[in-house]
């Protein structure tokens, strides 16, 4: 009897469950994440609604302001799945010590990975694949900064490298498996912009994300929202430059 317990029992991050408890626990995991993509999916949906239907004739100032709280749409659903599974920010990937340094790396990185994956293509020849809206205002790129960094960056990142790669994580158990069903989601999450080049091209940058967290020591979750915020941002400086 003591040995088919023994059986019926798995070992699972410090803790001993029987087939039944990892049999629910996997299926909560399941319906978690599950509920938690549709979820930002849905929030996206309502945004381009949104934007298309009662934002478009807004005055400037109001939509500006307005665009920024309501990017936010994406992450309600995820945000409230993580709160009633009981994740903790840390889980997330967060960390309270450090914050300048966690900025500092994210700002770089954003840095880095704009040079190479929109830099080089301008730079190239190829800048009408990677370019954005053609801004010609100071105002204009300092809104695309704050709107990229505190909406864009923020809400996608909460998301896909946060709580989607930790219910990955706790279905597979490895990272590697995390960071590759998070990047197909968050390439998917792009379906919107109507390009299947654009959904793979955001699923290789989602897992070039998860591999700068897994594999560079200090960069947190606060770190990728900074750099997926610059990264975003800094293609209208380079399509600027480029029609120079």
């Amino acid at each position: 009897m003591e040995n088919r317990l023994k059986k019926d029992r798995v070992w699972i991050k410090g803790q001993t469950l029987t087939a039944a408890q990892r049999s629910e626990r996997l299926e909560n995991n399941i319906t978690a994440l599950t509920v938690a993509f549709m979820g930002s999916m849905t929030g996206l949906f309502v945004l381009k609604e949104f934007q298309n239907k009662l934002l478009a004739n807004a005055p400037l100032g109001l939509r500006a302001a307005l665009m920024v709280v309501l990017y936010w749409l994406v992450a309600v659903i995820p945000i409230m799945v993580a709160k009633q599974d009981g994740t903790t920010l840390s889980q997330l990937g967060f960390e309270k010590k450090g914050i300048v340094r966690q900025v500092l790396i994210g700002i770089t990185l954003g840095a880095a990975s704009s040079l190479v994956l929109t830099g080089v293509p301008h730079i190239a020849g190829f800048g009408r694949y990677v370019s954005s809206y053609l801004y010609t205002e100071p105002w204009q790129f300092a809104y695309q900064f704050v709107y990229c960094i505190a909406a864009v960056g923020a809400a996608e990142e909460l998301v896909f490298r946060g709580v989607i790669y930790d219910k990955l994580n706790a279905l597979f158990g490895r990272e590697l498996y995390a960071a590759i069903g998070s990047s197909l989601l968050f390439g998917l999450f792009h379906i919107f912009g109507g390009s299947i080049v654009q959904v793979v091209f955001t699923a290789v940058i989602g897992f070039i994300f998860c591999t700068f967290r897994n594999k560079i020591k200090g960069c947190t979750l606060l770190s990728l929202m900074i750099c997926h915020g610059v990264y975003d941002a800094l293609i209208c400086v380079w399509t600027y430059l480029s029609a120079r």
